[in-house]
């Protein structure tokens, strides 16, 4: 962490007003092209853009849509677009000059801002609170309708390539109609699609950063983590009207819901968990189409369970990739937490050659992994910064996979001479994997797959 609260409260001085002045969107051949448009005082404009494809009908959007039944949709994804821009200085006011938000629907957008950021502030050591950190100002007439569309009872799976999204695919694509989402596709997730049977037959989205952020970054600016799961999240809600599904599929996991520092309310995960989902659906019910069904259909399950299920489908254990660091050049890097995470929770399911033969190496030899092994067995005052499990499943993955060797390598060695290991060893496999939270909002019939995937009556 680096302290820059100083630099925080001179940012806020020298910019006390973020506009989010306009959105602008249009059809260009093919695709359906927005703009949005972001100031701060009179040197810094911000105009991200993104690019949204679709791989096979595009007469799916055109005969569905005029252009002027969108603004309500691209508003909204302004909305949490400009978070990214916002968190640069960290303005006490952000000024809504593009369109009018009920003062109702204002609370959502504060809350997701600051718990989405928690991490932001954390990493930055920024001292501030959900009342002061920002005030959300209307300045617009512009009135935003409610949609009115006509939806049918298929499924959008937003996909990244990692092994809870190919979970989902396979799942559902035997039982429902569905169509993968791609934001920024990259070789992992484009891969995974194919080997799904959705070759060039998926939603695409392309979202362009604004160059001015890069370079303000650059120049020492604020920044940090931001809620991306809550942008695919708008982002799908448009995919789901413009092509007429009505279901959103997120494969959003119970373990998710754990603060990723412990004791706190900071959570890298935030827009992945519950309380988020729960927050959004009922957003999208009062403010967008109430028929519109956002949901991880995850949600009752652990990555525990969820490593259990991704061991059966072999077809995709030499593409799917879950680690950040490599996502650029398709790899797994084998030094983070990601990597680390993933190889712990697989390996009681699978061989020890079967995950050289995802990873490259066995990672339980790398004893420069051991300050992230700590962090994930919860013998720090946190978690990594990153989508990691639970510290209890990472315990019970590592205490059920010590009986594959017949010497220890050393990141099990310290494992088996720690406290955690004492109180994890012995603990059932199968009660872990018969797990069900009831928290959740799947329909009976997502519910009657989940549950049959996994045995649980």
């Amino acid at each position: 962490m680096s302290n820059r609260n100083d630099t925080f409260i001179t940012l806020r001085e020298k910019y006390p007003v973020f506009k989010y002045e306009s959105y602008h969107y249009s059809w260009q051949e093919q695709n359906i092209c927005l703009q949005f448009k972001f100031s701060v005082g009179k040197n810094i404009l911000f105009e991200p853009q993104t690019i949204i494809k679709y791989h096979s009908d595009y007469q799916c959007f055109i005969e569905k849509y005029s252009l002027e039944e969108l603004d309500t949709l691209v508003f909204n994804i302004g909305m949490i677009e400009l978070i990214s821009y916002w968190k640069s200085v960290c303005s006490p006011t952000i000024e809504i000059l593009a369109a009018k938000i009920e003062e109702n629907a204002l609370p959502f957008w504060k809350k997701l801002y600051y718990n989405g950021l928690s991490e932001f502030f954390y990493t930055n050591e920024i001292r501030t609170t959900q009342e002061d950190f920002v005030q959300l100002v209307v300045n617009s007439d512009k009135d935003l309708p409610k949609l009115d569309i006509k939806l049918s009872d298929k499924y959008i799976v937003p996909i990244g390539g990692g092994k809870d999204s190919v979970v989902s695919l396979e799942l559902l694509r035997t039982q429902e109609d569905i169509i993968p989402l791609i934001i920024n596709p990259r070789g992992a997730t484009i891969d995974c699609a194919t080997i799904a049977g959705f070759e060039n037959n998926f939603f695409e989205i392309k979202r362009i950063i604004a160059p001015r952020l890069l370079e303000l970054n650059a120049e020492g600016y604020l920044n940090g983590h931001t809620p991306f799961s809550a942008m695919l999240g708008f982002y799908a809600l448009m995919i789901a009207c413009l092509s007429g599904r009505r279901h959103i599929a997120l494969s959003n996991e119970n373990s998710a819901n754990e603060s990723t520092v412990i004791g706190t309310n900071v959570n890298h995960q935030y827009s992945k968990s519950y309380e988020f989902e729960n927050d959004f659906r009922n957003y999208i019910a009062n403010y967008l189409n109430d028929k519109l069904d956002y949901f991880s259909f995850l949600r009752p399950i652990s990555e525990f369970q969820i490593a259990a299920l991704f061991a059966q489908q072999k077809a995709y254990f030499s593409c799917f990739k879950s680690c950040n660091v490599g996502s650029k050049d398709n790899i797994w890097c084998t030094h983070c937490a990601k990597c680390l995470f993933t190889f712990i929770i697989l390996s009681p399911f699978l061989s020890q050659q079967e995950l050289i033969s995802i990873f490259g190496e066995d990672l339980f030899y790398n004893e420069d992994l051991l300050p992230i092994f700590k962090e994930l067995c919860g013998q720090t005052s946190s978690k990594p910064f990153e989508c990691v499990g639970t510290i209890d499943e990472v315990c019970l993955a590592l205490a059920n996979s010590l009986s594959k060797y017949e010497e220890l390598p050393p990141l099990l060695k310290y494992f088996e001479q720690s406290d955690e290991y004492k109180k994890y060893k012995g603990k059932s496999l199968e009660d872990a994997l018969q797990l069900w939270c009831k928290a959740h909002f799947l329909s009976d019939m997502a519910e009657k797959i989940l549950k049959s995937s996994l045995k649980i009556d």
